[in-house]
């Protein structure tokens, strides 16, 4: 897969793409899987506006930690939440936001009574190559694009028109669906685990390290979609 570097400066930013990722028209499908340990840090500082979105997520969280039969310091997948984009980027909006230290200092806390340990001083955030160690995942999202195939000639226009001349496209579709297994269209973001989550903002609420789309697909159909998105995140491209 590919990495792009998303223009996100704040948490703001990232909430505003999260939800842009999930919102336009050529998402197939998505897997968005947040950790109850996320959730249950953030329940004291989530806006007021933000309070019926993740109020569900909030009792979940509650019932799965306090479950005996749950080891929260484990890899049992009863701790993770199918969850939503408008769920998630409240959820880091208010991870990332003016009283992150109030949710960070609830997760440390969690992180320590389960012996997951704590991030480094110096640990990096967003690190590739880190990504096969991180425990406990907090966040693992991504998206399937419609295949080009599929594509709608009025509906889909503008991802079509994108590829310039018609054969282009005629070319790039064959080539999705002539692929033995078939090509499948994916963004991810950046897994977020106990760096992240602790370490991705600075002190004056900016983001230490740019936060990762990682994309596998035909070049021009995710450059035209994430254009799209960061237009509506209201983020340069």
């Amino acid at each position: 897969m590919d990495g792009i570097e998303l223009p996100c400066r704040n948490g703001d930013d990232v909430a505003r793409v999260i939800r842009a990722l999930g919102s336009h028209r050529y998402v197939a499908g998505r897997l968005i899987n947040v950790h109850a340990a996320l959730v249950d840090a953030v329940t004291d500082v989530i806006g007021e506006g933000d309070a019926p979105v993740v109020g569900e997520a909030i009792e979940w969280s509650r019932s799965v930690l306090r479950n005996t039969e749950i080891d929260a310091g484990s890899r049992d997948e009863r701790l993770h939440r199918r969850s939503t984009e408008k769920e998630l980027a409240a959820i880091l909006a208010a991870l990332w936001g003016p009283r992150r230290d109030v949710a960070q200092a609830r997760l440390r806390s969690f992180l320590l009574r389960h012996e997951c340990g704590e991030p480094a001083d110096d640990a990096v955030p967003f690190d590739e190559s880190a990504e096969e160690d991180v425990f406990p995942i907090l966040v693992d999202a991504g998206w399937e694009l419609l295949p080009l195939a599929s594509l709608d000639p009025e509906r889909h226009r503008g991802a079509i028109e994108a590829f310039g001349e018609s054969i282009a496209f005629e070319s790039a579709r064959f080539e999705e669906t002539s692929a033995v297994p078939p090509k499948v269209t994916l963004q991810e973001l950046s897994v977020i685990g106990p760096v992240e989550a602790l370490r991705a903002i600075d002190d004056d609420g900016a983001l230490r390290e740019p936060l990762m789309l990682w994309v596998d697909g035909d070049a021009t159909y995710l450059d035209y979609v994430l254009r799209g998105v960061l237009k509506a995140a209201k983020l340069v491209f």
